[in-house]
Formats: C-alpha cells, sequence, structure tokens
C-alpha cells in the first residue's frame, strides 16, 4: 500500500469545520480589540474629573498600544486562518512545505494553520 500524500476529502471537511469555528471566534476577538481601540463603547477619560485625567490618559493610551498589539497579532492569526481554508479548496491542506509529506492530524488540530511538521519547524529554527 503506498504512503498518502494527502488527507481525504472527508477528512479536509473536518479540518474545514474547525478552522471556520476559530475564525468566527478570532473575527470576534478582533473585533473587539478594534473596539477598544476606537473606544466605540464611549468609555473614555471625558466622563472622569480632571484631577484623575493625566493618570488616566497614560493609562488609556497604554491599553491601547497593547490593544493595537493584540488587533495586529489577531489580524495575522485570521489571515492565516483563511489561507489554510484556501490550501483545503486547493487539497494541498496538511501537507508539510519543506517535506512534502502529511502533518499530523494532532498538529493540524492544535495548530489548524500549520503549514510545517513539528520536525520542520525545529529544523527551521535552528537555521
Amino acid at each position: 500500500m503506498s504512503e498518502k500524500t494527502r488527507y481525504s476529502d472527508e477528512e479536509l471537511q473536518e479540518f474545514k469545520e474547525l478552522i471556520l469555528e476559530k475564525l468566527v471566534k478570532a473575527q470576534r476577538e478582533y473585533d473587539t480589540l478594534k473596539a477598544n481601540i476606537t473606544n466605540a463603547e464611549g468609555n473614555d477619560i471625558a466622563d472622569t474629573s480632571p484631577t484623575f485625567k493625566i493618570l488616566e490618559e497614560g493609562a488609556s493610551t497604554l491599553s491601547k498600544e497593547e490593544a493595537g498589539q493584540l488587533a495586529q497579532r489577531q489580524m495575522k492569526f485570521i489571515q492565516h486562518l483563511q489561507n489554510a481554508l484556501i490550501r483545503i479548496e486547493n487539497k494541498t491542506y496538511g501537507v508539510c512545505c519543506e517535506t512534502g509529506e502529511l502533518i499530523p492530524k494532532e498538529r493540524l488540530r492544535a495548530v489548524p494553520h500549520a503549514t510545517r511538521s513539528v520536525e520542520a519547524k525545529n529544523s527551521q529554527k535552528k537555521r
């Protein structure tokens, strides 16, 4: 029996459902972070007394910077998930981009946007 070169359509469908769930969750978190940055809730220093205004401005700026960084990371994660969906449609999902071998299902369930096997990822870090 020859070695499997790609996941079956049923397996790809299972991964697609997993990725779509993660995508919805990630988009929701991104929207929350974006709202925090743009202050869509309306809770800002404008409604506090002048005594605390200076302290809160600093904390608010820091909080928005952190939220901005988190939002960038979240958007990158969303893009990786979207790319994984494209690989599913192309039926190349789960194939290591370095070795050409199948990435184990356990790894794909943990990191559904993975493009490398653990071994390939570790050898990449050593370079």
